[in-house]
């Protein structure tokens, strides 16, 4: 039985499956978690990273897909790619409401986007062969979505945004986003998994892949936080604190980069796998209950009927 197989036995099977969302971004403030501009833009680094990051996600999967000869894997992997298609529109449109309040992006991102279409690109930078340039790239996706899970179990719970009246529509965007994270965690390993082959080479190239993503996510991370803060239009010069960081993170506003460090040795483990990441339970609740994909399907079934 294959690890994809093993997997699908033993969590409950949900369809892996792109959903219309629409959000309405009008009143959402700025600093959308009130008085915590440290822990709203540390949150906003995401809007930064993920459009180019998952539109990467997409291409290297699309490279992949004739290594796919499990057909269960191979429809979880087409629903995986079109989540994260979705993922990167939706992120994109909070860069372009962060504009309209006077919080211009570019400079960053265009940075970003060089970083996944140059740097990780379809061809490597060095001497490497397409076949396991392409492996360690799906190795670091894997790695990715390992955070991403993390994260995306952390939002679904964590409480503390509520009671600080956290703006409710940025709320739903990262929880149904963070939701199916949870719900397709284990799609990337799968795939590199099935991709890579046996032998201990798999392992090593994934834990190498998790040596380069971690420390690469926290310096996007903290570069991240410094250039909006930097460039809020409301702050007149405040900056990125790693003090303030943590102070935020005490309060439950955003998570800590202990619970963060303390993810890795698990992704680290040879018996590792993301199943065993989050509740699966929670987010499929939570999506079939987000009022942004409950207002897209009702308008779907007015167009339907109409």
């Amino acid at each position: 039985m294959s690890a994809h197989e093993r997997a699908a036995s033993e969590i409950p099977r949900t369809p892996i499956r792109p959903r219309k969302v629409a959000f309405e971004w009008r009143r959402t403030p700025l600093h959308w978690i009130p008085d915590e501009p440290t822990a709203t833009h540390v949150i906003n680094v995401l809007h930064l990273l993920l459009p180019a990051g998952e539109r990467w996600f997409v291409k290297v999967f699309k490279e992949a897909l004739p290594l796919i000869t499990d057909e269960a894997l191979l429809k979880d992997v087409k629903g995986f790619m079109g989540q994260e298609a979705t993922h990167s529109v939706q992120h994109s449109h909070v860069l372009d409401h962060l504009k309209d309040q006077g919080l211009d992006t570019t400079g960053y991102t265009r940075h970003v986007e060089w970083m996944f279409n140059v740097l990780l690109g379809e061809r490597p930078l060095l001497p490497i062969p397409a076949g396991e340039w392409l492996r360690f790239r799906l190795a670091l996706i894997a790695a990715i979505e390992h955070f991403t899970a993390v994260l995306g179990d952390w939002v679904l719970a964590a409480e503390e945004l509520d009671r600080a009246g956290a703006d409710e529509v940025m709320l739903d965007l990262l929880r149904w986003h963070g939701a199916e994270e949870v719900e397709h965690r284990s799609v990337a390993f799968d795939l590199y998994q099935h991709a890579a082959g046996p032998g201990p080479a798999r392992y090593l190239r994934r834990a190498e892949a998790m040596a380069f993503a971690w420390p690469t996510l926290v310096y996007l991370w903290i570069t991240g936080a410094r250039y909006l803060m930097r460039h809020d239009p409301e702050l007149r010069g405040g900056g990125y604190r790693l003090k303030e960081h943590r102070t935020a993170a005490r309060k439950g506003l955003i998570p800590s980069w202990a619970e963060l460090h303390l993810s890795m040795p698990r992704y680290l483990r040879r018996s590792y796998h993301p199943s065993q990441e989050g509740s699966l339970r929670r987010a499929v609740e939570y999506l079939a209950t987000s009022p942004a994909a409950r207002a897209a399907a009702g308008a779907l079934a007015r167009e339907a009927i109409s």
